[in-house]
């Protein structure tokens, strides 16, 4: 169960995420690795809230500990998904969008849900 729940928490940080990144894009005008790294952000904050309180039930244990953690872990997905994201936007042509979806998915799956259960909020 707790690998579902992790799964509709990413989708809800990854809606916040990509609306964040299109917004400033389009509608603003935004570098597309600008946009996509402050969506980023933004969705790493909502993802650590949901986890924390919903997915993994941590809310018993210090939040300084897991925050300190979750960044660490965040770091490391903000690094993969930018580089990602500008390699296949730059060299291989795709959309700015296309090459957030497939990095995300990969990113999420391979990375993220592993070392937030096995490390940020075990």
């Amino acid at each position: 169960m707790t690998f579902f729940k992790a799964q509709a928490a990413s989708l809800t940080a990854t809606a916040v995420d990509f609306s964040t990144t299109v917004i400033l894009k389009e509608a603003l005008g935004c570098w597309y690795l600008l946009a996509s790294m402050l969506g980023t952000i933004c969705g790493g904050i909502v993802n650590f809230s949901m986890n924390r309180r919903w997915v993994f039930s941590a809310r018993d244990k210090k939040m300084h500990f897991q925050a300190v953690k979750y960044v660490l872990v965040w770091v490391g997905n903000l690094a993969l998904v930018s580089s990602g994201v500008f390699l296949l936007t730059h060299y291989c042509g795709l959309t700015y969008l296309v090459s957030k979806v497939t990095v995300s998915i990969f990113v999420g799956f391979f990375y993220n849900y592993t070392l937030q259960k096995r490390f940020v909020f075990k």
